[in-house]
Protein backbone atom coordinates (compact mmCIF):
# COMPACT_ATOMS: atom_id res chain seq x y z
CA UNK A 1 0.00 0.00 0.00
CA UNK A 2 0.87 3.42 -0.85
CA UNK A 3 2.71 4.74 2.33
CA UNK A 4 0.99 8.49 1.93
CA UNK A 5 -2.60 7.14 0.60
CA UNK A 6 -5.09 8.50 -0.05
CA UNK A 7 -3.48 11.82 -0.32
CA UNK A 8 -1.70 10.34 -3.44
CA UNK A 9 -4.95 10.37 -5.45
CA UNK A 10 -5.07 14.41 -4.59
CA UNK A 11 -1.28 14.74 -5.56
CA UNK A 12 -2.58 12.98 -8.75
CA UNK A 13 -5.32 15.37 -9.53
CA UNK A 14 -3.06 17.82 -9.22
CA UNK A 15 -0.52 17.16 -11.63
CA UNK A 16 -3.42 16.22 -14.11
CA UNK A 17 -4.60 19.84 -13.72
CA UNK A 18 -1.32 21.78 -14.32
CA UNK A 19 -1.01 21.65 -17.77
CA UNK A 20 -4.50 23.06 -18.31
CA UNK A 21 -3.68 25.60 -15.64
CA UNK A 22 -0.90 26.73 -17.82
CA UNK A 23 -2.96 26.55 -21.09
CA UNK A 24 -5.42 28.86 -19.00
CA UNK A 25 -2.44 31.40 -18.00
CA UNK A 26 -1.71 31.65 -21.70
CA UNK A 27 -5.01 31.88 -22.98
CA UNK A 28 -5.98 35.19 -23.64
CA UNK A 29 -8.52 37.27 -21.97
CA UNK A 30 -9.07 39.90 -23.55
CA UNK A 31 -12.24 40.30 -25.80
CA UNK A 32 -12.65 42.17 -29.69
CA UNK A 33 -16.27 43.33 -30.26
CA UNK A 34 -16.93 44.77 -33.73
CA UNK A 35 -19.78 46.99 -35.05
CA UNK A 36 -20.73 45.98 -37.40
CA UNK A 37 -20.29 42.54 -36.21
CA UNK A 38 -19.67 41.56 -40.37
CA UNK A 39 -18.48 43.83 -42.96
CA UNK A 40 -18.57 43.61 -46.66
CA UNK A 41 -16.17 46.02 -48.55
CA UNK A 42 -15.56 45.83 -52.51
CA UNK A 43 -12.04 45.38 -54.23
CA UNK A 44 -9.94 48.54 -54.04
CA UNK A 45 -12.41 50.14 -51.84
CA UNK A 46 -12.26 50.19 -47.92
CA UNK A 47 -14.62 50.78 -44.92
CA UNK A 48 -14.60 51.49 -41.57
CA UNK A 49 -15.18 49.12 -38.27
CA UNK A 50 -15.43 50.33 -34.76
CA UNK A 51 -13.91 47.82 -32.41
CA UNK A 52 -14.19 47.57 -28.44
CA UNK A 53 -11.76 46.06 -26.78
CA UNK A 54 -12.68 45.00 -23.28
CA UNK A 55 -10.98 42.63 -20.10
CA UNK A 56 -8.34 42.89 -17.24
CA UNK A 57 -5.26 41.98 -18.65
CA UNK A 58 -4.42 45.91 -19.67
CA UNK A 59 -1.24 47.62 -19.06
CA UNK A 60 -0.09 51.09 -19.75
CA UNK A 61 2.37 51.41 -23.80
CA UNK A 62 1.00 47.72 -24.32
CA UNK A 63 -0.43 47.88 -28.07
CA UNK A 64 -2.55 46.06 -30.13
CA UNK A 65 -1.79 45.04 -33.74
CA UNK A 66 -4.26 43.82 -36.29
CA UNK A 67 -3.95 41.09 -38.58
CA UNK A 68 -5.89 39.09 -41.81
CA UNK A 69 -6.07 35.57 -41.88
CA UNK A 70 -5.28 35.84 -45.67
CA UNK A 71 -3.35 39.04 -46.93
CA UNK A 72 -3.84 38.60 -50.23
CA UNK A 73 -7.74 39.86 -50.12
CA UNK A 74 -8.02 42.39 -47.71
CA UNK A 75 -5.70 44.63 -45.38
CA UNK A 76 -6.82 46.15 -42.14
CA UNK A 77 -4.83 49.11 -40.72
CA UNK A 78 -5.74 51.59 -37.36
CA UNK A 79 -7.25 54.67 -37.87
CA UNK A 80 -6.66 55.71 -34.73
CA UNK A 81 -4.34 55.28 -31.95
CA UNK A 82 -3.64 51.18 -30.71
CA UNK A 83 -1.25 52.10 -27.75
CA UNK A 84 -2.96 51.96 -24.41
CA UNK A 85 -2.90 54.73 -21.78
CA UNK A 86 -3.41 55.02 -17.66
CA UNK A 87 -7.06 56.29 -19.35
CA UNK A 88 -7.88 52.57 -20.87
CA UNK A 89 -6.22 50.61 -17.91
CA UNK A 90 -8.70 52.24 -15.41
CA UNK A 91 -11.95 51.98 -17.62
CA UNK A 92 -10.64 48.30 -19.11
CA UNK A 93 -11.69 49.05 -22.11
CA UNK A 94 -10.15 50.22 -25.40
CA UNK A 95 -12.23 51.98 -28.45
CA UNK A 96 -10.52 52.64 -31.67
CA UNK A 97 -11.60 51.98 -35.32
CA UNK A 98 -10.86 50.40 -38.32
CA UNK A 99 -10.28 50.86 -41.73
CA UNK A 100 -10.39 47.51 -43.81
CA UNK A 101 -9.71 47.76 -47.63
CA UNK A 102 -10.63 44.86 -50.60
CA UNK A 103 -7.96 43.55 -51.96
CA UNK A 104 -9.81 40.41 -54.20
CA UNK A 105 -12.48 38.46 -54.35
CA UNK A 106 -13.08 36.19 -51.32
CA UNK A 107 -13.74 35.51 -47.12
CA UNK A 108 -11.42 36.26 -44.54
CA UNK A 109 -11.12 37.61 -40.84
CA UNK A 110 -9.76 40.63 -39.24
CA UNK A 111 -7.66 39.76 -36.16
CA UNK A 112 -6.49 41.65 -33.15
CA UNK A 113 -3.37 40.58 -31.30
CA UNK A 114 -2.40 42.16 -27.88
CA UNK A 115 1.28 43.06 -27.64
CA UNK A 116 3.33 43.86 -24.67
CA UNK A 117 6.82 44.59 -23.94
CA UNK A 118 9.33 41.44 -24.86
CA UNK A 119 6.13 39.41 -25.95
CA UNK A 120 5.28 38.43 -29.40
CA UNK A 121 2.11 39.07 -29.53
CA UNK A 122 -1.24 36.93 -28.12
CA UNK A 123 -4.44 36.63 -30.05
CA UNK A 124 -7.56 38.84 -28.68
CA UNK A 125 -10.16 36.32 -28.61
CA UNK A 126 -12.87 37.54 -31.34
CA UNK A 127 -12.59 38.40 -34.89
CA UNK A 128 -14.21 40.72 -38.15
CA UNK A 129 -15.78 38.13 -40.84
CA UNK A 130 -15.33 40.41 -43.90
CA UNK A 131 -16.85 39.50 -47.68
CA UNK A 132 -14.85 41.12 -50.34
CA UNK A 133 -16.57 41.44 -53.90
CA UNK A 134 -16.48 42.69 -57.23
CA UNK A 135 -18.17 46.26 -58.00
CA UNK A 136 -20.36 46.77 -60.61
CA UNK A 137 -17.64 48.83 -63.06
CA UNK A 138 -18.62 51.46 -66.25
CA UNK A 139 -16.30 49.32 -68.44
CA UNK A 140 -18.66 46.08 -67.73
CA UNK A 141 -21.71 48.23 -69.01
CA UNK A 142 -20.06 49.02 -72.28
CA UNK A 143 -17.82 46.05 -73.00
CA UNK A 144 -21.96 43.88 -72.44
CA UNK A 145 -23.84 46.90 -74.80
CA UNK A 146 -21.22 46.93 -77.60
CA UNK A 147 -20.69 43.02 -77.81
CA UNK A 148 -24.57 42.73 -77.85
CA UNK A 149 -25.12 45.57 -80.58
CA UNK A 150 -22.32 44.10 -82.49
CA UNK A 151 -23.64 40.29 -82.36
CA UNK A 152 -27.15 42.01 -83.59
CA UNK A 153 -25.01 43.84 -86.54
CA UNK A 154 -23.44 40.17 -87.48
CA UNK A 155 -26.97 38.25 -87.43
CA UNK A 156 -28.40 40.68 -89.80
CA UNK A 157 -25.55 39.94 -92.03
CA UNK A 158 -26.27 36.07 -91.54
CA UNK A 159 -29.94 37.08 -92.66
CA UNK A 160 -28.73 38.53 -95.56
CA UNK A 161 -26.17 35.53 -96.29
CA UNK A 162 -29.01 32.58 -95.53
CA UNK A 163 -30.31 31.20 -98.19
CA UNK A 164 -33.89 30.58 -96.66
CA UNK A 165 -34.98 27.37 -99.23
CA UNK A 166 -31.76 25.61 -97.38
CA UNK A 167 -32.94 26.45 -94.20
CA UNK A 168 -36.46 25.02 -95.24
CA UNK A 169 -34.81 21.71 -96.33
CA UNK A 170 -33.12 21.70 -93.00
CA UNK A 171 -36.16 21.62 -91.55
CA UNK A 172 -37.71 19.40 -93.17
CA UNK A 173 -35.02 16.60 -92.41
CA UNK A 174 -33.53 17.74 -89.70
CA UNK A 175 -31.16 15.10 -89.20
CA UNK A 176 -27.84 17.65 -88.55
CA UNK A 177 -30.42 19.51 -85.41
CA UNK A 178 -31.63 16.06 -84.51
CA UNK A 179 -27.18 15.32 -84.45
CA UNK A 180 -26.51 18.35 -82.89
CA UNK A 181 -29.35 18.77 -79.91
CA UNK A 182 -27.83 14.99 -78.93
CA UNK A 183 -24.58 16.49 -78.47
CA UNK A 184 -26.42 19.90 -76.96
CA UNK A 185 -28.82 18.22 -74.44
CA UNK A 186 -27.35 14.48 -73.70
CA UNK A 187 -23.92 14.32 -74.36
CA UNK A 188 -22.60 17.72 -73.02
CA UNK A 189 -24.81 17.69 -69.61
CA UNK A 190 -23.47 14.44 -68.74
CA UNK A 191 -19.74 15.20 -69.25
CA UNK A 192 -19.28 18.22 -67.68
CA UNK A 193 -21.09 16.30 -64.77
CA UNK A 194 -18.68 14.07 -64.44
CA UNK A 195 -16.08 15.88 -65.55
CA UNK A 196 -16.88 18.23 -62.68
CA UNK A 197 -16.25 15.44 -60.18
CA UNK A 198 -12.83 14.27 -61.81
CA UNK A 199 -11.31 17.54 -61.39
CA UNK A 200 -13.34 19.33 -58.60
CA UNK A 201 -14.09 16.40 -56.07
CA UNK A 202 -13.74 18.75 -52.90
CA UNK A 203 -15.10 21.33 -54.21
CA UNK A 204 -19.06 21.57 -54.78
CA UNK A 205 -19.12 25.60 -55.97
CA UNK A 206 -16.76 24.65 -59.08
CA UNK A 207 -18.83 21.34 -60.11
CA UNK A 208 -21.55 23.23 -60.32
CA UNK A 209 -20.00 26.32 -62.44
CA UNK A 210 -19.03 23.17 -64.70
CA UNK A 211 -22.60 21.88 -64.84
CA UNK A 212 -23.95 25.21 -65.74
CA UNK A 213 -21.84 25.95 -68.42
CA UNK A 214 -22.26 22.67 -69.88
CA UNK A 215 -26.25 23.06 -69.43
CA UNK A 216 -26.09 26.20 -71.84
CA UNK A 217 -26.17 25.81 -75.33
CA UNK A 218 -26.85 28.27 -77.68
CA UNK A 219 -23.63 30.35 -78.19
CA UNK A 220 -23.53 32.98 -80.69
CA UNK A 221 -20.23 32.59 -81.93
CA UNK A 222 -20.92 29.13 -82.82
CA UNK A 223 -22.58 30.89 -86.27
CA UNK A 224 -19.71 33.38 -86.86
CA UNK A 225 -16.88 30.69 -86.36
CA UNK A 226 -19.05 28.18 -88.95
CA UNK A 227 -18.87 30.37 -91.08
CA UNK A 228 -15.48 31.51 -90.78
CA UNK A 229 -14.10 28.14 -91.15
CA UNK A 230 -16.63 27.58 -94.37
CA UNK A 231 -19.20 25.13 -92.15
CA UNK A 232 -22.42 25.05 -93.62
CA UNK A 233 -23.80 28.78 -92.27
CA UNK A 234 -27.82 27.78 -92.85
CA UNK A 235 -27.48 24.62 -90.77
CA UNK A 236 -25.38 26.40 -88.11
CA UNK A 237 -28.47 28.85 -87.87
CA UNK A 238 -31.19 26.61 -87.57
CA UNK A 239 -29.70 24.54 -84.87
CA UNK A 240 -29.17 27.45 -82.86
CA UNK A 241 -32.36 28.48 -83.32
CA UNK A 242 -33.97 24.92 -82.52
CA UNK A 243 -31.19 24.40 -79.73
CA UNK A 244 -32.36 27.67 -78.02
CA UNK A 245 -35.91 27.19 -78.23
CA UNK A 246 -35.49 23.58 -76.91
CA UNK A 247 -33.51 25.23 -74.07
CA UNK A 248 -36.71 26.16 -72.56
CA UNK A 249 -37.44 22.60 -71.53
CA UNK A 250 -34.32 20.77 -71.59
CA UNK A 251 -32.42 23.22 -69.50
CA UNK A 252 -35.00 22.78 -66.34
CA UNK A 253 -34.66 19.23 -66.65
CA UNK A 254 -30.96 19.05 -66.05
CA UNK A 255 -30.75 21.68 -63.53
CA UNK A 256 -33.78 20.38 -61.08
CA UNK A 257 -32.26 16.93 -61.67
CA UNK A 258 -28.44 16.34 -61.83
CA UNK A 259 -27.96 20.54 -60.63
CA UNK A 260 -29.17 19.29 -57.64
CA UNK A 261 -26.87 16.27 -56.93
CA UNK A 262 -23.71 18.87 -57.72
CA UNK A 263 -25.18 21.29 -54.94
CA UNK A 264 -28.11 20.52 -52.69
CA UNK A 265 -28.27 23.96 -51.03
CA UNK A 266 -28.09 26.02 -54.49
CA UNK A 267 -30.84 28.37 -55.11
CA UNK A 268 -31.57 27.33 -58.59
CA UNK A 269 -33.32 29.58 -61.02
CA UNK A 270 -33.86 28.69 -64.58
CA UNK A 271 -33.35 31.61 -66.58
CA UNK A 272 -37.01 32.06 -68.85
CA UNK A 273 -36.39 35.59 -69.58
CA UNK A 274 -32.79 35.73 -70.26
CA UNK A 275 -33.47 32.88 -72.98
CA UNK A 276 -36.63 34.35 -74.44
CA UNK A 277 -34.57 37.63 -74.45
CA UNK A 278 -31.70 35.44 -76.54
CA UNK A 279 -34.33 34.15 -79.22
CA UNK A 280 -35.33 37.23 -79.51
CA UNK A 281 -31.85 38.96 -79.64
CA UNK A 282 -31.30 35.46 -82.76
CA UNK A 283 -34.50 35.64 -84.86
CA UNK A 284 -35.36 39.24 -84.94
CA UNK A 285 -32.13 40.51 -86.84
CA UNK A 286 -32.18 37.35 -88.95
CA UNK A 287 -35.90 38.38 -89.79
CA UNK A 288 -34.55 41.81 -90.87
CA UNK A 289 -31.31 40.63 -93.00
CA UNK A 290 -34.29 38.01 -94.40
CA UNK A 291 -36.24 41.47 -95.56
CA UNK A 292 -32.84 43.11 -96.78
CA UNK A 293 -32.67 40.20 -99.15
CA UNK A 294 -36.31 40.60 -100.47
CA UNK A 295 -36.01 44.92 -100.47
CA UNK A 296 -33.08 46.18 -100.88
CA UNK A 297 -30.89 43.67 -102.53
CA UNK A 298 -28.04 45.72 -103.39
CA UNK A 299 -27.55 46.54 -99.90
CA UNK A 300 -27.43 42.68 -98.73
CA UNK A 301 -25.36 41.88 -101.10
CA UNK A 302 -22.67 44.47 -100.06
CA UNK A 303 -23.27 42.95 -96.01
CA UNK A 304 -22.56 39.29 -97.83
CA UNK A 305 -19.55 40.96 -98.58
CA UNK A 306 -17.83 42.09 -95.65
CA UNK A 307 -19.36 39.59 -93.58
CA UNK A 308 -16.40 37.60 -93.14
CA UNK A 309 -13.96 40.49 -92.23
CA UNK A 310 -16.59 42.00 -90.00
CA UNK A 311 -16.59 38.57 -88.54
CA UNK A 312 -13.01 37.79 -88.25
CA UNK A 313 -12.98 41.70 -86.45
CA UNK A 314 -16.00 40.92 -83.95
CA UNK A 315 -14.44 38.05 -82.42
CA UNK A 316 -11.17 39.87 -82.43
CA UNK A 317 -13.18 42.62 -80.65
CA UNK A 318 -14.62 40.20 -77.46
CA UNK A 319 -11.84 38.16 -77.48
CA UNK A 320 -9.59 41.32 -76.66
CA UNK A 321 -12.34 43.53 -74.68
CA UNK A 322 -13.32 40.07 -72.51
CA UNK A 323 -9.93 39.58 -71.38
CA UNK A 324 -9.03 43.51 -70.56
CA UNK A 325 -11.92 43.90 -68.38
CA UNK A 326 -11.69 40.67 -66.70
CA UNK A 327 -7.66 40.78 -65.79
CA UNK A 328 -8.42 40.17 -62.20
CA UNK A 329 -9.80 36.31 -62.48
CA UNK A 330 -7.09 35.30 -63.60
CA UNK A 331 -5.57 35.43 -60.65
CA UNK A 332 -7.85 32.69 -59.98
CA UNK A 333 -6.67 30.85 -62.66
CA UNK A 334 -5.21 27.11 -61.69
CA UNK A 335 -4.36 24.10 -63.73
CA UNK A 336 -7.65 22.41 -62.37
CA UNK A 337 -9.46 25.42 -64.13
CA UNK A 338 -7.51 25.58 -67.59
CA UNK A 339 -8.54 22.18 -67.98
CA UNK A 340 -11.88 22.65 -66.80
CA UNK A 341 -12.07 25.73 -69.71
CA UNK A 342 -10.41 23.17 -72.24
CA UNK A 343 -12.19 20.33 -71.38
CA UNK A 344 -15.67 21.47 -72.05
CA UNK A 345 -16.07 22.79 -75.60
CA UNK A 346 -12.90 20.62 -77.02
CA UNK A 347 -14.72 17.31 -75.73
CA UNK A 348 -17.92 18.51 -77.26
CA UNK A 349 -16.14 19.56 -80.85
CA UNK A 350 -14.49 15.89 -80.85
CA UNK A 351 -17.98 14.37 -80.08
CA UNK A 352 -19.97 16.75 -82.41
CA UNK A 353 -17.63 15.91 -85.50
CA UNK A 354 -17.76 12.22 -84.64
CA UNK A 355 -20.90 11.69 -84.04
CA UNK A 356 -21.49 13.44 -87.47
CA UNK A 357 -19.23 11.71 -89.41
CA UNK A 358 -20.72 8.00 -88.45
CA UNK A 359 -23.77 9.61 -89.48
CA UNK A 360 -22.39 10.39 -93.49
CA UNK A 361 -22.87 13.79 -93.12
CA UNK A 362 -20.68 16.18 -94.88
CA UNK A 363 -17.55 17.78 -93.94
CA UNK A 364 -19.41 21.38 -93.94
CA UNK A 365 -22.76 20.04 -92.07
CA UNK A 366 -20.09 18.22 -89.34
CA UNK A 367 -18.27 21.42 -89.05
CA UNK A 368 -21.00 23.31 -88.29
CA UNK A 369 -22.10 20.19 -85.85
CA UNK A 370 -19.35 19.94 -84.00
CA UNK A 371 -19.05 23.90 -83.51
CA UNK A 372 -22.43 24.09 -82.21
CA UNK A 373 -22.21 21.28 -80.31
CA UNK A 374 -18.84 23.03 -78.42
CA UNK A 375 -19.85 26.43 -78.21
CA UNK A 376 -21.49 27.42 -75.12
CA UNK A 377 -23.52 30.18 -74.04
CA UNK A 378 -21.40 31.14 -71.24
CA UNK A 379 -23.07 34.34 -69.88
CA UNK A 380 -26.55 32.31 -69.13
CA UNK A 381 -24.25 30.24 -67.11
CA UNK A 382 -22.40 32.92 -65.39
CA UNK A 383 -25.96 34.68 -64.85
CA UNK A 384 -27.40 31.06 -63.29
CA UNK A 385 -24.65 31.02 -60.85
CA UNK A 386 -25.11 34.53 -59.87
CA UNK A 387 -28.31 33.60 -58.85
CA UNK A 388 -27.83 30.16 -57.45
CA UNK A 389 -24.88 31.18 -55.38
CA UNK A 390 -24.07 33.97 -52.45
CA UNK A 391 -21.86 36.55 -53.01
CA UNK A 392 -18.54 36.45 -53.13
CA UNK A 393 -18.91 32.45 -54.15
CA UNK A 394 -21.16 33.54 -57.25
CA UNK A 395 -18.04 35.39 -58.33
CA UNK A 396 -15.35 33.20 -57.43
CA UNK A 397 -17.36 30.02 -59.48
CA UNK A 398 -17.73 32.12 -62.70
CA UNK A 399 -13.55 31.33 -63.34
CA UNK A 400 -15.16 28.14 -65.01
CA UNK A 401 -17.60 29.41 -68.09
CA UNK A 402 -14.54 32.39 -68.22
CA UNK A 403 -12.30 29.62 -68.87
CA UNK A 404 -14.51 27.66 -70.86
CA UNK A 405 -14.95 31.29 -72.79
CA UNK A 406 -11.56 31.64 -73.23
CA UNK A 407 -10.12 27.99 -74.74
CA UNK A 408 -13.44 27.87 -77.21
CA UNK A 409 -11.38 29.29 -79.88
CA UNK A 410 -8.08 27.91 -79.77
CA UNK A 411 -8.93 25.14 -81.56
CA UNK A 412 -11.01 26.86 -84.04
CA UNK A 413 -8.41 29.76 -84.37
CA UNK A 414 -5.61 26.93 -85.29
CA UNK A 415 -7.66 25.47 -88.27
CA UNK A 416 -8.44 28.80 -89.36
CA UNK A 417 -4.66 29.31 -89.09
CA UNK A 418 -4.25 25.94 -90.80
CA UNK A 419 -6.68 26.70 -93.31
CA UNK A 420 -4.93 30.23 -94.44
CA UNK A 421 -1.49 28.64 -94.67
CA UNK A 422 -2.59 25.63 -96.46
CA UNK A 423 -4.48 28.05 -99.29
CA UNK A 424 -1.51 30.60 -99.62
CA UNK A 425 0.37 26.90 -100.40
CA UNK A 426 -2.11 25.72 -102.88
CA UNK A 427 -2.48 29.00 -104.48
CA UNK A 428 1.51 29.20 -104.85
CA UNK A 429 1.68 26.24 -106.96
CA UNK A 430 -1.17 26.70 -108.74
CA UNK A 431 -0.06 29.85 -109.75
CA UNK A 432 3.70 28.51 -110.48
CA UNK A 433 1.88 25.70 -112.56
CA UNK A 434 -0.18 28.29 -114.67
CA UNK A 435 3.32 29.87 -115.51
CA UNK A 436 5.52 26.96 -116.84
CA UNK A 437 1.88 26.20 -119.02
CA UNK A 438 1.83 29.51 -120.31
CA UNK A 439 4.81 29.32 -122.71
CA UNK A 440 3.27 31.16 -125.40
CA UNK A 441 3.81 35.46 -125.27
CA UNK A 442 0.64 36.92 -125.39
CA UNK A 443 1.83 39.19 -128.81
CA UNK A 444 2.49 36.16 -131.21
CA UNK A 445 -1.10 35.38 -131.54
CA UNK A 446 -2.37 35.39 -135.02
CA UNK A 447 -4.80 37.78 -135.94
CA UNK A 448 -8.60 36.64 -136.82
CA UNK A 449 -8.95 35.79 -141.03
CA UNK A 450 -11.90 36.63 -142.35
CA UNK A 451 -13.34 34.51 -145.26
CA UNK A 452 -14.34 36.91 -147.91
CA UNK A 453 -18.45 36.57 -148.60
CA UNK A 454 -18.08 37.54 -152.25
CA UNK A 455 -15.75 34.16 -152.92
CA UNK A 456 -18.52 31.93 -150.98
CA UNK A 457 -21.85 33.53 -152.24
CA UNK A 458 -20.48 35.88 -155.41
CA UNK A 459 -20.46 39.48 -155.96
CA UNK A 460 -24.27 39.82 -155.27
CA UNK A 461 -23.21 39.52 -151.42
CA UNK A 462 -20.67 42.57 -151.65
CA UNK A 463 -22.78 44.28 -148.61
CA UNK A 464 -23.24 41.41 -146.61
CA UNK A 465 -19.31 41.69 -146.59
CA UNK A 466 -18.97 45.03 -145.46
CA UNK A 467 -21.10 45.56 -143.25
CA UNK A 468 -19.33 42.28 -141.59
CA UNK A 469 -15.70 44.40 -142.07
CA UNK A 470 -17.23 47.34 -140.59
CA UNK A 471 -18.53 45.78 -137.12
CA UNK A 472 -14.97 44.15 -136.66
CA UNK A 473 -13.72 47.25 -137.25
CA UNK A 474 -15.89 48.95 -134.96
CA UNK A 475 -14.72 46.22 -132.28
CA UNK A 476 -10.90 47.28 -132.73
CA UNK A 477 -9.97 43.99 -135.20
CA UNK A 478 -8.27 44.31 -138.09
CA UNK A 479 -9.66 41.84 -140.61
CA UNK A 480 -7.48 40.32 -142.94
CA UNK A 481 -9.33 38.76 -145.80
CA UNK A 482 -8.87 35.42 -147.37
CA UNK A 483 -9.77 34.06 -150.39
CA UNK A 484 -11.27 30.59 -150.30
CA UNK A 485 -11.05 29.03 -154.00
CA UNK A 486 -14.14 27.59 -155.43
Amino acid sequence: MCPIWPLHLIILYILALCPLWVLCQSAPTLLATFLPNITTVNMDEYEYVNVTISGADMQAGDQFTLATANDHLLAADWNSTYTLTEDHVQKKRFDGKVRVTGKFLGRTNVLVRHHRSGTEGIQVNGSLPVIVLRPERVIDTIFVTSVATFVSLIFINFGCAMHWPTVKDVLRRPIGPLIGMCGQFLFMPLMSFGLGFLIFPHDPAMRLGMFFTGVAPGGGASNIWTFILGGNLNLSLAMTSISTLASFGFMPMWLFSLGQVVFRNAHIVVPYTRIATFVVGLLVPLGIGLGMQKWTPKIAKFMVRILKGFSTTLLLFIIIFAIVTNLYIFELFTWQIVVAGMGIPWLGYCFGYFLAWACRQPHADSLAISIETGIQNTGIAIFLLRYALDQPEADLTTVVPVSCAIMTPVPMTCIYIYQKVKACFVNRRKHKKMLEEDITPRGDSPQPAIISTADLYGKSNKGLEDDLKTDLENTGVNPTPVSVAN
